[in-house]
């Protein structure tokens, strides 16, 4: 089965030259309810949230992303704009879920795994998604480090040299401009401890003209370059969209996915299997599906761990290990990732553990005696081990 990758429905009255490109994309945003109401009739609830919560958090879309959007309640709709539920109470409610300033290791970089650091080189999005975790930084609109905040990033990294990954975020490192992208991913390169470089971008979904050849060539120049995407639904996944995919893949940039689980937008195992079948097709790896964080104005659209679980299960057996994302919660105020797997055992006697398959297979398995258990020479890799572990303080 081959799939259909629709072409985004573009204004007639656009020229194909400035659809197509990024930065006429980015200059003429949707950022205020007047420039919304010209694409969409606007509901009670969404001028409520234009009129009252603008303070709240910024405002955002590209003609690209606002033409895939339908009416009210459609799925990407929700993803792009404001609701009046931004502004009301919620179950829980944190500006900085994921405990990053408390991680923070010096300005515009956070230190919270041992081996990896994220660099904020931009607080700019070319659209703010309603859902977004990082409410307490985006949206300030400083479109590129400060040189004294960069120079103080980098000497970090250097001088911690169990640092073994760096991960380029924001806001969206893609908003940037070419040079500025070479010049970071050129300095990272030059410190010979940093093996893996991430660049965390929602471009190709909301901006998917931005992946041009002279991008795609600055990445396989500094490779090893991973691009982390961030696709949440299939109707996401136009024909501009799978070329700027296939335009990196094809230039041997790894690209994996990590979707984040929305109420009411794509917490279904219909939409799940649909987005990653497709991107597994254009040869995309899903790798996270995420528990939305419990970020300021965005109870509506988190749903619970039970639901998420269950849209596991369902898939579970039924999609190839290829195309399952691993279902991931950050535990708040900083606790790291969480996997949340479905639990099969049905039991457990001594070395014996009992288990009921995705299908109703039972079978037992047993383990070796402890006694029986023996540790392999490790040899010089204890130390790089051992380095790597006690990277935040060497």
């Amino acid at each position: 089965m081959k799939f259909h990758f629709p072409k985004s429905p573009k204004p007639e009255h656009i020229a194909e030259a400035d659809w197509n490109n990024w930065t006429w994309q980015l200059r003429h945003s949707l950022k205020t309810m007047a420039d919304f109401e010209k694409h969409f009739e606007l509901n009670a609830d969404e001028r409520a949230a234009f009129s009252e919560g603008k303070e709240l958090f910024n405002i955002r879309t590209t003609p690209y992303y606002a033409s895939l959007a339908g009416g009210p309640g459609e799925s990407i709709r929700q993803i792009l704009m404001p609701q009046r539920h931004e502004i009301e109470e919620g179950a829980q409610q944190m500006l900085d879920p994921l405990g990053e300033q408390k991680n923070k290791a010096a300005p515009r970089l956070i230190h919270r795994y041992s081996d990896r650091v994220l660099f904020l080189i931009t607080d700019i999005c070319s659209v703010y998604c309603r859902f977004c975790t990082r409410k307490h930084f985006t949206g300030q609109e400083q479109a590129f480090i400060r040189n004294e905040e960069y120079e103080q990033a980098l000497a970090y990294i250097k001088r911690h040299t169990g640092i073994r990954e760096v991960i380029l975020s924001g806001g969206d490192p893609l908003t940037v401009g070419d040079a500025q992208l070479d010049r970071v991913l050129g300095d990272l390169r030059k410190i010979d401890h940093v093996e893996i470089i991430r660049v965390g971008s929602r471009m190709p979904v909301v901006c998917p003209m931005r992946i041009t050849e002279d991008l795609v060539k600055i990445l396989k120049k500094h490779k090893p370059v991973f691009l982390m995407s961030h696709f949440n639904h299939p109707n996401e996944l136009t024909e501009e969209a799978a070329s700027a995919l296939e335009m990196l893949v094809d230039n041997g940039v790894p690209v994996m996915n990590q979707m984040v689980l929305l109420n009411g937008v794509n917490n279904h195992a219909a939409l799940v299997q649909a987005l990653n079948r497709r991107l597994l097709y254009l040869r995309v790896k899903p790798y996270y599906m995420f528990q939305c964080d419990p970020s300021i104005g965005t109870d509506h659209l988190r749903t619970s761990v039970e639901d998420s679980m269950e849209i596991q299960k369902e898939l579970w057996g039924h999609l190839s290990g290829l195309a399952m994302p691993n279902l991931s919660l950050d535990i708040p105020n900083g606790g790291g990732k969480t996997y949340l797997v479905p639990n099969f055992q049905t039991g457990q006697e001594g070395l014996t553990r009992y288990y009921t398959g995705w299908d109703g297979v039972d079978a037992e398995y047993v383990s070796p005696a402890p006694e029986k258990i023996k540790k392999p020479f490790v040899g010089a890799y204890q130390d790089e081990w051992t380095h790597l572990k006690n990277s935040k303080k060497n």
